[in-house]
């Protein structure tokens, strides 16, 4: 039986997960604003298709670089938390 002391979980385990999940997260709010930049490009080309063209698109465009960006740091956390795990 554990001492009264010693918690009954991994401390180091639920700090990693908790690391992981705000990576996930961090994840997800790449992709919520891609898709914000998706919806606002989409709307500029609907009601305005010849004066805010060049707008819409360029909001499009960013969305791609949001996500692209978002998913190159997302790996590149993942493999930071990864080689910081201590072994059991």
């Amino acid at each position: 039986m554990p001492s009264p002391t010693t918690p009954p979980y991994d401390q180091q385990l639920l700090a990693a997960a908790r690391t992981r999940l705000a990576n996930e997260r961090t994840l997800l709010t790449y992709v919520r604003t891609s898709l914000a930049l998706v919806g606002f490009g989409l709307a500029l080309l609907q009601l305005e298709p010849h004066r805010a063209h060049t707008l819409g698109l360029g909001a499009i465009a960013m969305a791609l670089v949001f996500m692209v960006v978002g998913w190159l740091r997302f790996r590149y956390h993942a493999r930071q938390i990864e080689r910081c795990r201590v072994p059991q």
